[in-house]
């Protein structure tokens, strides 16, 4: 059943649910990919959530780095137990995309904060290590529309959309952290017309 709230995989039970959804046809390349990350950059990287497109998404929503709560879920995802992934959750609702329209993944997919410790931004070292997955990525997704580019991290991977998908879409938003949906209404409305465009150009495509 699809959550109809933010924070449900802080549930034990529906955290176990989602893992045995792992095997679904719609995430085993990207699975690949994430072991050939693991096997190449020797870290953690979570599962794309099983309750989303997968391969089969049309809108790719890039982040900037898994944040502490995926060492306790192991995903990616608006479900997550974390103000972020509620904003999230709240943003894509309101903006009417579909959930199985989308993927979630980061700019640095893999995670970069000590255990225990709190998130930090990536270092350019590991932006210039992350980069070159991002094609890899794209070419498992053969309907993919448009990409929205959330937070400073994942905007810099302009260039590299552009050469790897050329005339590909791309919306630019703030990060929805509460670090910065918090500072400004104006940040949430440039998040939610942002997100509104990316709905836009899928109903385009549809």
């Amino acid at each position: 059943m699809t959550p109809a709230h933010p924070r449900s995989l802080a549930d034990p039970a529906l955290l176990e649910r989602r893992r045995a959804l792992l095997g679904a046809p719609h995430l085993a390349p990207l699975r690949g990919l994430a072991e050939r990350m693991r096997a190449e950059q020797g870290a953690a990287v979570p599962e794309a959530d099983p309750l989303d497109g997968g391969v089969a998404a049309r809108l790719l929503l890039l982040l900037e780095t898994p944040g502490p709560a995926t060492d306790r879920t192991a995903f990616v995802s608006r479900d997550n137990p974390t103000g972020t992934a509620a904003n999230l959750f709240r943003f894509l609702a309101s903006a009417g995309i579909d959930r199985a329209d989308t993927l979630i993944w980061n700019a640095v997919p893999w995670v970069i904060h000590a255990p225990g410790a709190r998130n930090r931004a990536p270092r350019p070292a590991e932006i210039r290590a992350a980069r070159p997955y991002l094609a890899p990525l794209l070419d498992l997704m053969p309907d993919l529309a448009a990409v929205v580019l959330s937070g400073r991290v994942a905007q810099g991977l302009a260039p590299t959309l552009a050469q790897a998908r050329p005339g590909l879409p791309v919306v630019a938003i703030p990060h929805p952290s509460p670090t910065y949906v918090c500072t400004s209404p104006a940040v949430a409305e440039r998040i939610a017309q942002g997100l509104a465009a990316a709905a836009g150009i899928l109903r385009g495509r549809g």
